[in-house]
């Protein structure tokens, strides 16, 4: 059986102090691209294999466009989103389908309440049941049946691994990561997520989040459309007072987090990190990140302060701040 790195590959990327006693340590694996795309640093077993989960989002939506979805601005934003469900999301999801003669009934992705506190309350008080388009990979699912409709596949069995849109979307990952898929897995969402590498994900999401608009190759001009119009509208990606909005909002990267503890952020200046946490905590991982692309000269330590003010980092104890999560000593 094909496994992620293991204890004995990871060091300590994040220490969780209260009342001046580390009470517990995340582990696990990180790399970091230089703007060109070389490796500057590896903190843990980088070449392990991890599941990217939804920061394999940005590759998908590349598939989806490359393969004829026709999406611009918030729309081509929320391609890639593991968004939070608030109306506004739900609205323009909602909007994907109808401008594709689609309905909430053509998304294959299991109902969920959004995780939004306030739009999962406003539900309840109106007596509504979990729903498919306040799941937070909608957009997803959405951006992959209007590349079936452009394309002229069947919206049936989108999710099929045998379905030709899966085919396309793994060969676009393939091209971009420049490995062969490992190991085809399930995600949460009913989506086939595949293995990789840690560093093969990040030169995948080096190779997005450094592309330009105006490229004169199609796959580049996709890659730089979506990664701008998730910095015109960092709320897309995330939600209000989240971590991967919050961190786009406050520095201007591209980040992308995903479940059991994946991250992945490009500066501006495109140095790009990529982590996993090998327990699958994330409440860590988007200071980590940060942490590791200031150390590489792509950010200030001002900066980093500023993003891990806002960031929910505080350890409380009778509901005062005791403590706080904060980088380790293996990075």
């Amino acid at each position: 059986m094909l496994e992620t790195l293991t204890v004995q590959d990871a060091v300590e990327l994040a220490v969780v102090e209260r009342s001046g006693f580390v009470e517990s340590r995340h582990s696990g694996a990180a790399v970091v691209l230089s703007p060109d795309g070389e490796v500057i640093a590896r903190h843990g077993n980088a070449d392990a294999l991890i599941l990217p989960r939804s920061s394999l989002k940005p590759l998908q939506a590349v598939a989806c466009i490359t393969a004829g979805a026709v999406l611009e601005g918030e729309q081509l934003a929320l391609s890639t989103a593991s968004h939070s469900g608030t109306d506004r999301h739900a609205s323009v999801v909602r909007d994907v389908l109808t401008e594709g003669g689609l309905t909430e009934d053509h998304l294959a992705c299991p109902p969920a309440w959004p995780t939004d506190t306030a739009a999962r309350d406003d539900m309840v008080r109106e007596h509504m049941s979990p729903a498919r388009i306040r799941m937070n990979c909608s957009g997803k699912h959405a951006a992959m049946l209007r590349a079936c409709v452009a394309t002229g596949w069947p919206t049936e069995g989108y999710l099929d691994v045998a379905h030709p849109l899966q085919a396309h979307i793994r060969e676009v990952i393939e091209r971009l990561t420049g490995e062969k898929i490992a190991h085809t897995a399930v995600d949460g969402c009913g989506a086939p997520v595949y293995a990789l590498t840690l560093t093969g994900l990040a030169r995948a999401i080096h190779r997005i989040g450094t592309a330009s608009d105006r490229s004169p190759f199609a796959l580049h001009r996709v890659a730089g459309s979506l990664v701008r119009a998730v910095r015109e509208h960092p709320w897309t990606i995330d939600g209000p007072g989240r971590p991967d909005t919050i961190a786009i909002e406050k520095l201007g990267v591209f980040a992308k987090g995903g479940a059991e503890g994946v991250m992945v952020m490009v500066a501006q200046d495109g140095t790009t990190v990529a982590l996993k946490t090998l327990d699958g905590a994330s409440r860590a991982s988007t200071i980590v990140a940060a942490t590791l692309l200031a150390r590489a000269g792509a950010l200030t330590e001002a900066e980093v302060a500023t993003l891990a003010a806002a960031l929910p980092l505080d350890v409380l104890g009778g509901g005062q701040n005791v403590g706080v999560v904060s980088p380790g000593s293996g990075i």
